[in-house]
């Protein structure tokens, strides 16, 4: 209560500059996730310029990982989340699904781990295909995740950790499904119940996926990236590369979580040190080489150095990157869409506006779930819409419709 009594007595100015140092981001960085300069970063927060118009805002509340809008603007009434996040029809469902508490034993036999593993495995299948990948995955996920729930506490011995992994990977699947949704505590919650099924299994794998996965949910939660780091390179230990390509792609999936926290805070060194890591890690894997469900491989680390150097404010070094890889011989149209809206970002940062547009049109068509619930695609084609210039609006307002943030 103190903390929103001091804050409720902060400008708009100080509440910026509150939550851009609380997320460890210079005026820069900032400056360059919201397409901006440093200088007018610093005129917000020494309150020379006053509270900008909603599509900026909306982008600035982002960049700094706000909800809640009231936490920059001081009105109760304005959350993030109304124009940012839109819920997926299936969203109570799946929520159901994971606070729903079976505390009485079942009277029938668990399903095999075999069978189990099968039901997972087509899971991920359904996530990774063409298509309306959430709405897929949340018509198997509460029942797979009951029969994973009552397989852990049924079965024994080895069949028990073999289960446990699989629960793991279906609560990954909860949180992809639940990203970009309105309800981060949810995806902690999936997180730490992940990587809890992970160490009960005793799987050093099942752990380091784990970690892949709650890094994404510390960096969105605004962890400081020394305790995202610390985690992924703690994992990294468990593997042993000389076990084979498994360990080989866990390692560098974890080199690649910490090239993206470091690259979140701007530190270009050591950003590009561990993406070298994981780029050496696709070398000894080979070109042909994909991670059945994680999708590591050559593409995935390639269209990441796009992300890392739009967290990094490099507009030009992320277009460039995007320029020599070929997404379409990925194998997860989620994936594609993923990276080419990421492409977009990078022309974002250098104003090239026609490029964006073009782009967001093309990651919804490969993949219309995934733009119409990423926020980079609905806040940036809610801006160009309004204030796009006039070549480009009508080509923004109907792709504004399609992504569901049309006026």
């Amino acid at each position: 209560m103190a903390h929103d009594a001091e804050n409720a007595l902060r400008s708009f100015g100080q509440r910026v500059r509150n939550e851009r140092e609380r997320k460890g981001l210079t005026r820069p960085v900032l400056a360059g996730l919201v397409g901006r300069s440093a200088e007018w970063v610093k005129a917000i927060e020494i309150d020379r310029l006053g509270m900008p118009r909603l599509p900026l805002l909306l982008r600035l509340a982002e960049a700094l990982g706000v909800d809640d809008l009231a936490t920059l603007t001081g009105d109760e009434r304005l959350a993030a989340a109304t124009y940012t996040k839109a819920a997926h029809p299936a969203l109570l469902r799946v929520k159901e699904a994971l606070t729903t508490y079976d505390l009485l034993a079942r009277d029938e036999e668990p399903a095999p781990a075999a069978a189990l593993a099968t039901r997972v495995q087509n899971a991920w299948q359904a996530w990774h295909g063409f298509g309306d990948h959430r709405s897929r995955v949340a018509n198997v996920l509460p029942a797979l995740l009951a029969d994973l729930q009552h397989a852990t506490r049924a079965h024994e011995g080895n069949d028990r950790r073999r289960v446990q992994v699989l629960l793991a990977q279906a609560y990954h699947l909860a949180q992809l499904y639940l990203s970009f949704q309105p309800a981060p505590e949810l995806v902690m919650l999936t997180g730490d119940r992940s990587m809890t099924m992970a160490q009960d299994a005793d799987s050093p794998r099942a752990m380091a996926a784990s970690a892949w996965y709650l890094n994404h949910v510390f960096r969105d939660a605004g962890e400081r990236h020394e305790a995202r780091v610390e985690l992924a390179m703690r994992s990294i230990q468990l593997l042993d590369p000389e076990r084979g390509s498994e360990d080989i792609a866990l390692g560098g999936l974890l080199n690649l979580a910490a090239a993206l926290s470091y690259a979140k805070v701007g530190q270009k060194g050591s950003a590009e040190r561990h993406w070298d890591r994981a780029d050496e890690a696709a070398r000894r894997l080979g070109d042909g080489y994909a991670h059945p469900w994680l999708v590591f491989g050559r593409g995935m680390v390639d269209a990441y150095a796009i992300t890392m150097n739009n967290d990094l404010v490099r507009g030009g070094a992320a277009v460039d990157a995007a320029t020599h890889i070929d997404l379409g011989s990925m194998q997860s149209a989620t994936r594609r869409s993923f990276h080419i809206i990421e492409t977009a970002r990078a022309y974002s940062l250098e104003g090239e506006s026609v490029a964006v547009v073009h782009l967001l049109k093309k990651a919804y068509e490969t993949s219309p779930e995934t733009a119409c619930f990423n926020l980079f695609a609905r806040g940036a084609a809610a801006e160009l819409a309004e204030n796009g210039s006039a070549i480009i609006r009508d080509d923004a307002r109907g792709l504004a419709r399609q992504l569901g943030v049309a006026a």
